[in-house]
């Protein structure tokens, strides 16, 4: 997923095993723009300049978590990967929609970003 993808994106694709047995596990990678609101210069069509996007690029960070997967069953419908504050990732594999009443991840939703990280 690109950086600034703002709240959600999907991307394809990954494997897991037919059936779910104790450790399955994930690993997300992902990079992070420690300026996602700074300025980028543009063209006169308001297309970012790619030389522009390199320069603002260089700055991402890049990061690897590998995360269990938990149990699911033959009805798989996604792996939703949520990105939690200080480089935390859950995933689940839920047939519902972070929208949808029955979403059993809607806590992700509340944590609220802490000003100090635990040096892992």
């Amino acid at each position: 997923m690109p950086p600034n993808a703002g709240g959600g994106a999907e991307v394809c694709c990954g494997a897991l095993p037919l059936q779910w047995n104790p450790g399955v596990r994930a690993i997300i990678e992902w990079d992070k723009d420690p300026n996602p609101y700074g300025p980028i210069k543009r063209d006169q069509n308001g297309q970012i300049l790619k030389e522009a996007l390199v320069r603002h690029s260089a700055d991402y960070s890049h990061h690897t978590a590998m995360v269990e997967v938990p149990k699911y069953t033959e009805q798989l419908c996604a792996l939703q990967v949520h990105f939690l504050p200080c480089d935390q990732v859950k995933v689940s594999t839920t047939c519902f929609t972070p929208g949808h009443p029955d979403y059993p991840d809607k806590a992700y939703f509340q944590v609220k970003g802490s000003k100090i990280c635990p040096v892992l």
